[in-house]
């Protein structure tokens, strides 16, 4: 509904260079002509009316503060939404919720039950519901009573992630890539196939409507388009839970996904992989938590240096799986000598002397190399069966 205000008020101010782009600006104009030619605005919460136009100022003033400044990521001018090619969502302030048991009150629709119950005690501040293919979900923003718990492991780690093992620690751990999309990709062209055969509006200004079997079919696809969302989204989400609750230190590369996904070779591959999400996990648990995330630079050869002597092999392949030193003679997993390097660039930061001291990271690494390592990976495959968990090593 939003959309369509905003795209009617927008075509109204067409020839109007007096004006400047802006949310409260088309706010005002918007609430001058509601009555007579938008009256169902009345039938519908506040917040369908007045967040759209929100969120429409937030993104002139960062286009605008983008073209002055040019720091930071690309943005772009606001566009309006396209029904069927956009999220389907919609905000309510704090204010107008209720909850009671499993149930929730939204306004101008009722009581609404839900399956799980909120993990946190506080208030709420707001809510969001959305759609993601035939199911619906509301996320709610809520000032928790107590703050997180931090971690109390003082142990560090070097986290080497790729695409035959999802993530590779220092400490052995090694964790396999589910790759959802590579397992269910034929299926999906299958689904897509007869869908392109239903029935449905091909070309502009046909008025033939979608048929139920399109309708149908375009459910199916979305429904398994989300399953393989869910598995990479689980996956991720166990892992930087795992690594932010076991390990107070973390260090992980950090990579250029941008230009990883230039290659064409690799950009299916890297996209089912998610590292990107993986980083901003790491980073707002981190947060959360109290741990700290270094990330190495972007051309540190984690890789190519010999984690026993330091001797750099320059002539290293993506093919080369196992790195054999010309130096020490050290044969040693790929993965796993990048990610001890990850560690030992995590243990040069400067971290006061006292803490040091009173940690007991030198006795965790002389652990961790024999019973540690074992109890982790027992505990891992009891409590999440759906991650992989080895040890290399």
């Amino acid at each position: 509904m939003a959309s369509h205000v905003l795209h009617g008020i927008g075509e109204l101010l067409i020839g109007t260079p007096r004006l400047k782009p802006s949310g409260m600006g088309l706010k005002k104009e918007f609430n001058s002509i509601k009555k007579e030619q938008f009256p169902y605005a009345y039938e519908i919460t506040k917040y369908a009316c007045q967040q759209p136009f929100i969120q429409l100022q937030e993104a002139w003033k960062k286009y605008f503060t983008y073209l002055k400044t040019k720091k930071g990521p690309k943005v772009g001018r606001p566009k309006f939404k396209k029904k069927g090619k956009s999220k389907d969502s919609f905000y309510i302030g704090g204010d107008q919720i209720i909850i009671k048991n499993r149930t929730v009150k939204i306004p101008n629709l009722g009581c609404v039950r839900f399956k799980e119950d909120i993990r946190f005690q506080g208030k709420i501040t707001s809510a969001t519901i959305s759609r993601q293919a035939d199911n619906w979900f509301i996320s709610f923003a809520i000032e928790p009573l107590i703050s997180f718990i931090p971690c109390k492991n003082q142990a560090g780690v070097g986290v080497d992630v790729g695409s035959k093992a999802l993530v590779t620690l220092s400490n052995g751990i090694q964790i396999e890539a589910p790759k959802p999309l590579k397992k269910s990709i034929r299926k999906l062209k299958r689904f897509s196939r007869q869908l392109s055969k239903k029935v449905h509006a091909r070309k502009k200004g046909d008025t033939t409507p979608k048929s139920k079997n399109y309708i149908k079919q375009q459910m199916k696809v979305a429904k398994y388009h989300a399953k393989v969302a869910n598995i990479r989204k689980d996956t991720l989400h166990k892992v930087s839970t795992f690594l932010t609750d076991n390990f107070q230190y973390i260090a992980i590369e950090d990579l250029n996904i941008k230009g990883m996904m230039a290659n064409g070779k690799l950009a299916r591959t890297i996209s089912d992989l998610g590292l990107y999400e993986l980083r901003r996990q790491l980073e707002y648990k981190s947060k959360l938590k109290g741990n700290i995330l270094t990330f190495a630079d972007r051309w540190f050869p984690s890789s190519k240096t010999c984690s026993c002597c330091g001797n750099i092999k320059s002539d290293l392949t993506l093919k080369d799986r196992t790195y054999h030193c010309n130096e020490c003679g050290l044969i040693i997993d790929r993965d796993l000598n990048a990610a001890i390097n990850l560690e030992r660039l995590e243990q040069t930061i400067k971290i006061p002397q006292a803490l040091r001291e009173f940690t007991t990271v030198e006795m965790t690494a002389l652990l961790t190399r024999n019973g540690l390592v074992s109890s982790i990976v027992e505990s891992v495959n009891k409590h999440q069966p759906n991650l992989i968990v080895s040890r290399v090593g």
